[in-house]
């Protein structure tokens, strides 16, 4: 009965772990500051539905595999691929495909927010970046993709924040107090999306910003 009873814990256990591994997943990769980004867009065109949230979230997940493929291909070929071919252990592949992870996010992290952490920790101040813990680089890499997400979100907003208040002080001007302004500024702010080919723009500058 024991013996039954510390398999049904460990299969919980078990598929406990699983459903955290796409939130992980989301985490360490680029999946957050893209989907944080096309979400400005939406609320700065002012469609509130319009791409919908399933929409949006598919759209970066795609772009982050884009975004991933040299990282995920060096995992398939130092990891993957030799635990296939039992080549190496099950501990050795996740050592193995924790180097490419740690490129990567290391290339996307701030200084600063590593040494945050590294403090907010008390460990000692690292020589090298083999040094820094997962630990501390997973939550130093998160903050960074935040500020690089928002930082890119708040020059989307401005041109449309512009045409809001060209259109708030012209219908101020006439008198149209009680005409929203959204309204007729929504129509301009789509257009002008639509003109500049705003979704080239925005996807070009959210892969380009990754490298």
């Amino acid at each position: 009965m024991n013996v039954n009873g510390s398999n049904a814990v460990q299969i919980l256990l078990l598929i406990g772990g699983l459903t955290l591994i796409p939130a992980i997943l989301f985490t360490i990769t680029g999946f957050s500051r893209i989907l944080i980004v096309l979400g400005f867009i939406r609320t700065a065109i002012g469609t509130t539905s319009a791409p919908p949230n399933q929409v949006l979230v598919g759209i970066a997940l795609f772009l982050t595999i884009f975004v991933m493929s040299p990282t995920i291909s060096a995992i398939k070929k130092v990891a993957i691929e030799p635990l296939a071919g039992h080549e190496i252990s099950t501990t050795q592949a996740l050592k193995r495909a924790e180097v490419p992870m740690r490129q990567f996010m290391f290339k996307q992290t701030r200084t600063q927010d590593i040494e945050l952490f590294i403090n907010l920790a008390h460990d000692k101040q690292p020589k090298t970046r083999a040094e820094v813990p997962t630990e501390v680089l997973i939550p130093a890499f998160i903050v960074s993709e935040l500020k690089t997400a928002f930082q890119i979100g708040f020059l989307v907003f401005l041109p449309f924040l512009i045409i809001d208040l060209i259109v708030s002080t012209t219908l101020m001007s006439m008198g149209m107090i009680m005409l929203p302004p959204t309204f007729i500024s929504l129509p301009f702010k789509v257009l002008l999306f639509v003109l500049v080919d705003g979704w080239d723009l925005v996807i070009k500058a959210l892969v380009q910003s990754f490298h």
